[in-house]
C-alpha cells in the first residue's frame, strides 16, 4: 500500500515515539498507529524483527500490531513468541491470539499449541499460549489437554486439567467483538485482566455507545473493590477509554475530567494516552490543577506530556482564554520540558 508523504511523516514520528522512556508518549503512540492501521504494518514488522532494536520498541510495536489483526503480523509474532526476552515472547504470543477467530487460524493454534508444549520454553510463556488456547472448543483443545495434564510444570498440569474437567475461561466460537458488545448491553465480567485486554485487542470494533456503556458499568466495580484489586478496574476503564479514543469520540470526556479532578494517586497511563488522543481545551486545566499537586515524578511528567499533546493537537495557543488562565495560576506546566 502506497503511503503518502504527510502519512509517512506522521508514521515515522510515531514509530520513533515507541522507543521513547515516557510511558504515555508509546502509549499515545500505540494508540495512534492501530488508528493509522494497515499503512503502519510494515514499519512495525520491521521493529519487531529487528534484533538490536529495543524491547521497550519490539514489545510497543507488537502491542501497535495486536490492536490491528493485520495478517502481515502472523509470522514476525511467531517469530517474537520465541524471543529470549520475555516480555517481546508474551507479545508476541498476544499478537497469535488475535489470529484464532479468522482464516488464518490454524496456523494460530498450530503455533501457539507448539509453544504450550515446548518444555525449553519458559513457564510464563507456555501458560500464555495455553491460556489462550484456551479460548477455542473443547474438541480442537482435547488432545493438547492429554498431553499437558502428564506435564512436569504443577502450573501447566493444573490449569490442563481444569480445562479437562470443563472450567473453560470463555465461551467457544464468539468472537471477541461480540462478547464485549454482549457484555456492554450485559455486564461486564469479574476479570479486569480479561476485559483490558479484549478491549486492547478489539475495544475499537465496538460501538461508542456501548464502550461508554462499559465505561459506566467498571465505574461501579471500582467504587465495590477494595484499594488492590480496584486499581485492575481502573485500568480497564483506562483501556476502555483508549478504544473510546481511537473511534474519535468524544463521549468519555466528562469521565476522564472527573477522573483527574477526583485522583488521589497516579491513574494508569491510558488515562492519560486517551486524553493525548481526543482531550480539548476543557481539559486543559483539570490536567495542570493535577499537575500543581503531583509528588509523583512520573505522574507529573505524564501529565505535562498530556499537556503538551493536547496543546499541539489542538493548535492553541497562548492568546487562549483558557491558556491565560493556566499560565496565571499553574504556569509550571508551561515550563515543562
Amino acid at each position: 500500500m502506497a503511503i503518502r508523504t504527510s502519512s509517512a511523516k506522521e508514521i515515522d514520528a510515531l514509530i520513533a515515539d515507541l522507543a521513547s522512556d515516557r510511558a504515555l508518549t508509546r502509549e499515545a503512540a500505540i494508540a495512534r498507529l492501530t488508528v493509522i492501521g494497515p499503512r503502519a504494518v510494515e514499519r512495525l514488522v520491521s521493529i519487531v524483527v529487528t534484533a538490536d532494536r529495543s524491547v521497550t520498541a519490539r514489545v510497543a510495536a507488537l502491542r501497535a500490531l495486536e490492536g490491528l489483526c493485520d495478517t502481515r503480523a502472523l509470522e514476525p509474532a511467531m517469530r517474537a513468541a520465541a524471543d529470549p526476552d520475555a516480555d517481546v515472547a508474551a507479545a508476541g504470543v498476544a499478537v497469535m491470539r488475535t489470529f484464532l477467530a479468522g482464516s488464518y487460524g490454524v496456523a494460530a493454534i498450530d503455533g501457539l499449541t507448539a509453544i504450550g508444549l515446548n518444555q525449553a520454553t519458559s513457564e510464563s510463556i507456555r501458560l500464555e499460549a495455553i491460556e489462550a488456547l484456551g479460548d477455542l472448543d473443547a474438541a480442537t483443545t482435547r488432545p493438547l489437554w492429554l498431553a499437558l495434564a502428564q506435564d512436569p510444570s504443577p502450573r501447566i498440569r493444573a490449569r490442563a486439567l481444569k480445562a479437562r474437567n470443563g472450567v473453560s475461561s470463555h465461551p467457544a466460537r464468539v468472537s471477541n467483538a461480540e462478547r464485549l458488545a454482549a457484555m456492554a448491553e450485559e455486564s461486564v465480567p469479574d476479570d479486569p485482566d480479561l476485559l483490558s485486554r479484549l478491549l486492547t485487542t478489539d475495544g475499537v470494533s465496538v460501538a461508542p455507545s456501548q464502550l461508554h456503556r462499559m465505561i459506566e458499568q467498571i465505574r461501579e466495580k471500582e467504587g465495590a473493590e477494595a484499594p488492590v484489586p480496584r486499581g485492575a478496574w481502573t485500568r480497564a476503564r483506562g483501556s476502555a477509554h483508549v478504544a473510546l479514543a481511537k473511534r474519535a469520540s468524544l463521549l468519555g470526556l466528562y469521565d476522564l475530567r472527573e477522573s483527574l479532578e477526583g485522583a488521589t494517586s497516579p491513574l494508569p497511563v491510558e488515562f492519560l494516552a486517551a486524553l493525548a488522543l481526543i482531550g480539548d481545551a476543557s481539559c486543559l486545566e483539570p490536567i495542570a490543577v493535577a499537575h500543581s499537586r503531583a509528588t509523583d515524578r512520573w505522574w507529573r511528567e505524564h501529565l505535562g506530556d498530556a499537556f503538551k499533546a493536547i496543546v499541539k493537537r489542538t493548535k492553541l495557543t497562548g492568546r487562549n482564554a483558557v491558556m491565560k488562565r493556566i499560565q496565571k495560576r499553574w504556569p509550571a506546566i508551561l515550563r515543562t520540558p
